[in-house]
């Protein structure tokens, strides 16, 4: 997977606060492992659900993973975290799914 050009989308409860929050976060992690992402969106799981497939890498909390089934079964990849607030949770969980080296 190319790390330059990558969409990511981020996704709470209501799209609101949390996500707001989670963006911010995954920006300050892809700019100290320097992946400039193509596009960097956050919303509420209702809108998120039916947008996945569109974007490369999905970031929610643990338990609405299985939300976005459809997407990871079409190419995206989910991502989903213990503490949606975590700089170090999200940069593992990007190593881990060979999004960063």
């Amino acid at each position: 997977m190319s790390k330059e050009n990558l969409s990511f989308m981020v996704c709470c409860a209501n799209g609101a606060g949390s996500s707001l929050m989670m963006k911010m976060t995954l920006q300050k992690v892809l700019t100290k492992l320097g992946i400039r992402p193509g596009r960097l969106h956050h919303c509420a799981l209702s809108e998120g659900k039916s947008a996945a497939a569109q974007y490369d890498v999905v970031l929610c909390a643990q338990n609405f993973v299985s939300m976005f089934q459809d997407a990871g079964k079409k190419g995206t990849t989910v991502i989903g975290l213990r503490n949606i607030m975590s700089m170090q949770e999200m940069e593992e969980k990007l190593r881990e799914h060979g999004i960063a080296g």
